[in-house]
This record gives C-alpha cells, sequence and structure tokens, in this order.
C-alpha cells in the first residue's frame, strides 16, 4: 500500500484547457473534457475518478477553451470534498500573472501556474491529461516514482502499431529506460520483439516540484517552441539519461488493458461503442473502481416495445422508446424514439429526439436535437455530407442546434 503521505504531499493537475478540434462539431459550443460519453458521463469524469479512487484529492483542472460547461459540471458533479480538511477540485483558466497570454501549449499552463504551486508547496506533481478514457491507480505510479529516483516517469501502453501514429512513441532500453521520443510520427518504432504494437505515452507525468518548476521555467525562455510536454519538454528530458517508462497497470477487472485517446470522432465513437461489447474491456459496473458524475433527477428509462429484439444498448434515465427499434447504440438521458423508428450504431446526446419512421445508422447526435418524422441519417452517404460532417469511417456527426427537414 502506497504510504499516505506521499499522497497528501502531491498536487494533481489536469491539463483540460485543449480546443478539441478533432473532435469538432461536438467541441462547438463545450470544451473536450466536457464532451459527453457513455450515456450519462463526461469525459473528464474518467479522469477525476481515477484521482478519486486513487486517493488523490488535491486537484486543480486548467480550462481555457469554452471552459463555462466544464466549470458547470464540476461545480454539479465533483463539489464533495472539502476544502476544510485539505481536499479539493479548483478550475484556473489562464492567470496571466506570468504573461499577457492565454497558455501556448501544456508546459505553458503548469509554468503560468508556478504561483499555485509556490503557495501549495506540493513535493511531487501529477500531471494528467482530461480527455482518456482508462482505469488506473495513479498511487502506485507515485509510489515508483518516489522509490526509484528518477526524473520523471511517464505513463506509457501497449498500443497496435496502426493506431500509434496519432501518439507519442516511445523507445526503451532493457531497463525500461526511455531512449527515444516520436512524437504522432508517420512511421512508428515497434516495441524490441514485437512488431505488431508500439509504446505510446499516455500523458501522465510525476515531477518533483522542483524539477518541474525548473523545466517550464526554461521552457518558457525558449522561442520557436510549441510549450509541449509531449513536443518539446520530454524529449529534452530524454537526453538526460533518467526518464523511464512505467507501464499501465490499470484496474479494470478484465486481464485486457484498456486505455483510449479518444480525441478524434472515430475514436470517440469507437470507444462509446466498446461499451457495448457482451464482455466489454472496459467494465462501467465495476463497483471496486467507481466511476462518478452529475446526473439530473429524471424518470427511470421507459420501454414500450412489443415483440422485443436483443437490443444491446446502453439507455440512459428518463429515456422513452415508444414500440421503436435501439439496436448497438447509446442513448444519453432524456432521448426518445418515437414509434417504427430504428436507431442502429449511433450516440444520441441528451435530449434528442427520433421521430416516427426515422431511421439513424452510424451516427452521433448531438445533444437536443430533433430528427424530424420519416427521416434517413447515415443512409445515402451523399446526402448526408451535403448536410453533417462525416469521418473517414463513415460516421455521420449531426451538430447541436441544427434544424432538419422533414422526410
Amino acid at each position: 500500500m502506497t504510504n499516505p503521505n506521499l499522497l497528501d504531499s502531491t498536487l494533481t493537475m489536469i491539463l483540460a484547457g485543449g480546443q478539441g478540434e478533432r473532435l469538432y462539431p461536438l467541441t462547438r459550443e463545450v470544451a473536450k473534457p466536457a464532451v459527453p460519453f457513455g450515456g450519462i458521463y463526461r469525459i473528464i469524469d474518467f479522469t477525476l475518478s481515477n484521482c478519486i479512487n486513487s486517493n488523490l484529492r488535491k486537484i486543480y483542472v486548467l480550462t481555457q477553451y469554452k471552459s463555462s460547461s466544464l466549470d458547470r459540471h464540476l461545480r454539479r458533479g465533483w463539489s464533495f470534498l472539502h476544502p476544510e480538511l485539505g481536499e479539493y477540485i479548483y478550475t484556473i483558466p489562464p492567470q496571466q500573472q506570468v504573461a499577457d497570454l492565454w497558455y501556448r501549449g501544456t508546459a505553458d499552463a503548469i509554468y503560468q501556474n508556478i504561483y499555485t504551486l509556490e503557495q501549495e508547496k506540493p513535493e511531487r506533481v501529477l500531471i494528467l491529461s482530461g480527455d482518456h478514457i482508462y482505469k488506473m491507480d495513479y498511487s502506485r505510479m507515485i509510489d515508483s516514482h518516489v522509490q526509484s529516483g528518477a526524473d520523471l516517469p511517464v505513463a506509457c501502453v501497449e498500443v497496435p502499431l496502426a493506431q500509434a501514429s496519432h501518439l507519442g512513441v516511445m523507445a526503451v532500453d532493457e531497463s525500461s529506460r526511455i531512449t527515444g521520443f516520436q512524437e504522432k510520427p508517420e512511421s512508428p518504432a515497434p516495441v524490441p520483439g514485437n512488431p505488431d504494437v508500439a509504446l505510446a505515452s499516455m500523458g501522465i507525468y510525476v515531477f518533483s516540484t522542483s524539477t518541474l518548476v525548473r523545466t517550464v521555467s526554461e521552457e518558457a525562455r525558449r522561442s520557436q517552441t510549441r510549450h509541449d510536454f509531449g513536443l518539446n519538454i520530454i524529449p529534452r528530458l530524454v537526453d538526460s539519461g533518467k526518464v523511464f517508462a512505467y507501464n499501465l497497470k490499470d484496474t479494470n477487472r478484465n486481464t485486457t488493458l484498456y486505455w483510449r485517446d479518444i480525441g478524434r470522432l472515430g475514436t470517440y465513437w469507437e470507444a462509446n461503442m466498446d461499451l457495448l461489447e457482451k464482455h466489454p474491456e472496459f467494465d462501467l459496473y465495476d463497483e471496486s473502481w467507481p466511476i462518478r458524475t452529475f446526473q439530473v433527477q429524471r424518470p427511470p428509462a421507459r420501454v414500450r416495445v412489443e415483440n422485443a429484439q436483443s437490443v444491446r444498448a446502453i439507455i440512459s434515465n428518463g429515456c422513452d422508446i415508444d414500440d421503436a427499434r435501439v439496436h448497438h447504440s447509446i442513448l444519453s438521458p432524456g432521448v426518445t424514439v418515437q414509434p417504427d423508428a430504428s436507431v442502429t450504431d449511433s450516440i444520441l446526446m441528451e435530449g434528442v429526439d427520433v421521430g416516427a419512421g426515422a431511421v439513424v445508422r452510424k451516427a452521433i447526435v448531438d445533444h437536443d436535437v430533433v430528427i424530424p418524422p420519416n427521416s434517413r441519417i447515415g443512409v445515402d452517404a451523399r446526402e448526408d455530407g451535403q448536410r453533417f460532417t462525416i469521418t473517414p469511417e463513415g460516421i455521420v456527426v449531426v451538430p447541436s442546434g441544427i434544424q432538419l427537414d422533414g422526410a
């Protein structure tokens, strides 16, 4: 068991200020960490739940773009911690205390909040991203960092080589020391002895506070840089010879490690669909590792279907399905599916209304969209392309606020 004093002297900073351009139009109104996932959750809920389940209760969330929805969610769903007991979740937008600038990158976000580190005086800082889906006991990584004496452990996970070009890829030696780093390489380097997988950075770092302050301060003085941990700081620290890979040890009940970067529409849809498997790799129903969130009070879901077929769906509270077909789909709270409609391989956000006789296939429909009776979405790619975003995987994305004409 990790020494409680280690956790009490650790400050957690969650980077949640990215624009989320690759998730547009889902991020047109909300910050990427506030995008819904799995019916009732927001993306950031998974990182925050990992923190609470790891007994890390001193947390700052660094926000920036379109942060009002994220701030509101955190106030409503994550205000149960008690600051008078030394536990809290606070959001920090750019303060412009050290420069008249917005956050220029992940490292700059930390640099602009050095004042917070000076006030808190933690011995170490755990840095996390707010846009990944996984389960992890961070206390084990912190304990490993202290025991090893490494300058910097970087949490890593093996991923299929074909997926690694969107990630930061590590090269390591037999002692797990990182010897090379590639950020989003066109030709990722495989793990030695296993040509089908690469070792990807999870964007999780543990720094001693003194090392972190020195490193981000040096980075802030550099020109021609993105001020980014993955692009700039990690490759530079690798040359020091004391940066080590910490392989993911997740707390999933299944034997398969699960970590998903859902920064693109395609991977976002795929990760949601993963939840619908008969034995999903990522288990939402594990009571030993609860995923917390905020939920509006709604009545239970109501399903009125004669001759029901196997649906394999997640149906959230407040949904009303009236003699309609819902198959392999996720319905967020308050969704209505009217008679003779069909929803397949889709994600419907909160408050979506699917009209009678409408067909929705392989789509992501944003909140409060009204789909008129007998409409067709995901049936005719040419027609859909004139109205909606279509991903390379053929997923149709219907944005909120759109007015759809009836069929």
